[in-house]
């Protein structure tokens, strides 16, 4: 069912804009200091990009809800490295003409290593490398009535991070780009095609209040399903995300927007978005 294959891409799309967005986060993390992000999107959407990339309406009057929470944390743990951790929790559901489906539980866990070589050089350039993997949590149920709350395999990452403070204007730029390698479903036999992904923002601050505009997506392979190439399952995607940030408390509550562009067999349309991010010393 379409339920089946549309749902956990909705995941994927929170978890790609999900995470710090803050320009202190572009540096790594000095040790025993960090940061934590909570961050709620939701999206409802009809309409989805066809494998062209062309906009159509889900089939049979189908109906896409999803609601979705993303833990990001990242710890310094000695000059020049530190760790992130993000765990996710979701509420998935699609209707259509055959009736209603839905699943609610915890996603796949994701956690990476980010290194800055040119700090052990004393360089002041904001430069790091970041590696991580996603790690599928409890049951991937091979089933056309059950939405999946993740793709039930592993994937692997590597990034090259970069950032730029205009400093004495409050003013930076940063992003990211990487490659991502995605293992087999043995239940499913579906060998999802690898995808190279990327992330720019530009933001500010005026006092309390801080402005920031992003643009993020990914371009992937085409996938197998039983040892048989299926166009369907080539994702492509770009977005663009504008926010405003107030100061609250120790950090700033962020409420934003993202908007879909351009696609390739994934929903199409707008998800809200608010997030809270803070930094921590724990110890």
């Amino acid at each position: 069912m379409i339920a089946a294959r549309v749902a956990p891409t909705l995941l994927a799309l929170a978890f790609l804009a999900s995470g710090p967005r803050d320009a202190s986060a572009q540096w790594v993390e000095a040790p025993g200091k960090g940061w934590l992000a909570l961050a709620i999107y939701h999206q409802d959407t009809r309409e989805h990009f066809g494998t062209a990339g062309e906009l159509r309406s889900f089939f049979a009057e189908g109906h896409a809800v999803t609601t979705s929470s993303f833990l990001t944390t990242a710890f310094g743990l000695v000059r020049g490295v530190d760790v992130w951790t993000q765990l996710s929790f979701s509420r998935l559901r699609y209707d259509d003409i055959v009736g209603r489906r839905e699943s609610v539980g915890f996603g796949d866990a994701r956690v990476w290593v980010r290194v800055a070589p040119l700090a052990w050089l004393k360089a002041s350039l904001p430069f790091a490398i970041r590696g991580g993997t996603k790690v599928p949590l409890g049951d991937f149920d091979v089933d056309a009535e059950i939405i999946p709350l993740g793709d039930g395999q592993r994937d692997w990452e590597l990034m090259a991070e970069l950032g730029h403070s205009f400093w004495p204007r409050s003013l930076y730029l940063s992003g990211w780009a990487g490659y991502r390698w995605r293992e087999e479903n043995t239940e499913s036999r579906k060998d999802f095609g690898n995808e190279f992904f990327y992330f720019v923002q530009l933001g500010g601050r005026a006092g309390r209040i801080g402005y920031r505009l992003a643009m993020d997506g990914w371009d992937g392979a085409s996938g197998v399903t039983e040892g048989i190439p299926i166009p369907s399952f080539q994702r492509e995607l770009v977005q663009v995300q504008p926010s405003l940030l107030y100061d609250i408390g120790p950090g700033a509550l962020e409420l934003g927007a993202r908007f879909a562009l351009r696609g390739r067999s994934l929903p199409a349309g707008t998800a809200l978005m608010a997030q809270y991010f803070s930094r921590w010393e724990p110890f």
